[in-house]
């Protein structure tokens, strides 16, 4: 064999082995078999729909979990918040940066950095003190920080990036 046949095949062999590790990470991802409370699409590699990656409850709820007590500037007192890191959903999805465009159920949007993804930062929280979230308590979804962890977390800023209710998200570069 000749070093240009053997440099050939071994570049077949990367990209192949390139492709089948994309079309297995997007087969990783399951179908919902409950109510789809959050769709994510635009700048994303691991789908289930069309060009989307939908959740129910119980997909979010299997993947790893965080929990943190904090207090909000929109609820009284300490509470227990307990979802997916942003960060690990984000991983999962195989986003790498660029903007996150968080919306509501009411169409309200915020725009979040992938920059604020990091291990210890904010979670879609899907439970408040054990229970799950309804519309009317915030939910299904919220974007919570854990605001008593980091003062940075204190400021205008990521207040704002704080959505409730949220359902969906556009990731863009």
């Amino acid at each position: 064999m000749t070093t240009r046949s053997i440099a050939y095949r071994a570049s077949a062999i990367a990209i192949t082995s390139m492709f089948l590790a994309t079309a297995a990470t997007s087969a990783d991802l399951a179908d919902p078999t409950g109510d789809v409370i959050l769709t994510v699409d635009g700048d994303i590699s691991v789908t289930n729909a069309d060009g989307k990656a939908m959740f129910d409850l119980d997909m979010l709820k299997a993947m790893e979990t965080r929990t943190f007590v904090t207090e909000t500037i929109w609820t009284e007192g300490a509470l227990t918040f307990e979802g997916i890191g942003l960060d690990t959903l984000l991983a999962t999805l195989g986003v790498e940066g660029g903007t996150l465009t968080a919306t509501a159920i009411n169409d309200y949007a915020v725009e979040i950095p992938v920059s604020d993804a990091v291990p210890g930062g904010p979670i879609l929280a899907f439970h408040v003190d054990g229970e799950t979230m309804s519309v009317r308590e915030k939910g299904p979804l919220w974007v919570v920080y854990p605001f008593d962890d980091n003062t940075e977390y204190m400021t205008e800023q990521i207040y704002s990036r704080s959505i409730w209710q949220l359902d969906r998200i556009t990731v863009s570069e």
